[in-house]
């Protein structure tokens, strides 16, 4: 059946769907004191503890979400299937929910993508530049390639911004989030121009460890935060625009942890234009082949009639 929702009306008032949004919101980031405030358990002793303690806290935000979230939505059956699809959790399509959304990941980072092949190039120039070089560079890159992949699985911060963070924001944000707001009646416009200020609003609890960092310069840590927050806003409406555009939970899952991976994109090098050059290329790319690549019909099986995800009738 695709990614399509059986309910019962609408059901769902505009007041209820903002008010919920934004108890999980403060839900989300509230729950982080929850183990010092509430449970009053001693201080953690190391780093990797005191992440532990958050990644259980965003699991139990998101459980919590999602249960209250199905309690909400005027769901017409309970079967398993059903429930998974109301969050865009599918079996189906997967290849298309992964590679089309990357593929249009990546072209915003044509720019990071350009400066380190000639990072690579210039090292390769600095070996020789020989044919006989191709190989053993290649046996090095591939040794490089490990033992990165070994350095960042052993990194609990790794584990934070690729795999846990990503899995429960977009479960709580995206999947909760969007079908509270598309049963309220809100258009799809509105829901991926001004909702995504909810998630940019849970970073806020990440200032006072930014204004650690900024050596307690207030102003600094306010700039930083800022830059942050924008940023978080922006790709917040780009994976609301790919969850309603292709029903499909593992498509924004997919962009998120990519980006938290590459970090904000290279726009310019002093040094060389050509980066600058390859930043625009890909951006205009990206525009062009948004809508093509996020074609509703691409990710779902019906085809008789153009209702997807929701019920509601899929953007031509």
């Amino acid at each position: 059946m695709g990614s399509r929702m059986e309910v019962e009306g609408t059901g769902v008032s505009k007041p209820v769907a903002v008010i919920a949004c934004a108890g999980m919101t403060l839900f989300y980031v509230a729950i982080f004191y929850a183990p010092a405030l509430i449970l009053r358990l001693q201080p953690p002793r190391s780093f990797k503890e005191f992440m532990i303690r958050r990644f259980v806290c965003a699991a139990v935000s998101s459980v919590v979400s999602a249960v209250v979230c199905t309690y909400i939505l005027p769901i017409g059956s309970w079967d398993a299937s059903t429930l998974l699809g109301v969050y865009g959790i599918r079996a189906d399509h997967i290849l298309q929910a992964v590679i089309f959304p990357l593929t249009l990941s990546s072209l915003m980072y044509a720019g990071s993508m350009t400066m380190k092949l000639l990072l690579w190039l210039d090292a390769w120039k600095e070996d020789g530049g020989s044919g006989g070089c191709v190989s053993s560079c290649s046996i090095d890159a591939l040794k490089t390639f490990i033992e990165h992949v070994r350095v960042c699985t052993s990194n609990i911060m790794f584990w934070r911004n690729i795999v846990v963070a990503p899995l429960t924001e977009e479960l709580v944000f995206r999947a909760c989030m969007i079908s509270l707001l598309l049963c309220g009646g809100f258009e799809r416009y509105s829901i991926i121009a001004i909702f995504p200020i909810f998630f940019s609003l849970a970073h806020l609890n990440h200032f006072m460890e930014v204004y650690i960092q900024q050596n307690r310069n207030i102003l600094k840590a306010s700039l930083v935060i800022g830059l942050q927050l924008g940023y978080t806003v922006v790709f917040g409406s780009y994976a609301s625009f790919l969850l309603v555009r292709t029903g499909h939970l593992l498509s924004p899952l997919v962009a998120h942890i990519f980006c938290n991976y590459m970090g904000l994109p290279v726009v310019f090098s002093r040094k060389k234009g050509i980066i600058s050059l390859a930043f625009v290329a890909g951006a205009v790319s990206f525009l062009w082949f948004l809508y093509p690549l996020t074609q509703p019909h691409l990710y779902n099986a019906i085809t008789d009639d153009c209702r997807c995800w929701h019920g509601y009738c899929s953007w031509k």
